[in-house]
């Protein structure tokens, strides 16, 4: 017997079910994907470039007395 909407029923294995999923999860979040994937990079950079003992040096006064800024 013919259905009424034209396509044929076809089973789809458990694999192209759950891949085609996961593919359709990835198009509707992916804006929230991209965000969270920049604030990720954004910290390890960010943590990268403070470790370093250069970045310390930034907040030590200059030796030398009163300068155009005064802290």
């Amino acid at each position: 017997m013919h259905r009424r909407g034209g396509a044929a029923v076809r089973r789809e294995s458990l694999l192209t079910r759950a891949v085609s999923s996961v593919f359709a999860f990835v198009r509707l979040a992916e804006f929230e994907i991209v965000f969270i994937l920049f604030l990720v990079v954004a910290f390890l950079i960010f943590k990268d470039l403070t470790s370093r003992p250069e970045y310390n040096q930034i907040f030590v006064k200059k030796p030398g007395g009163d300068d155009f800024w005064p802290f």
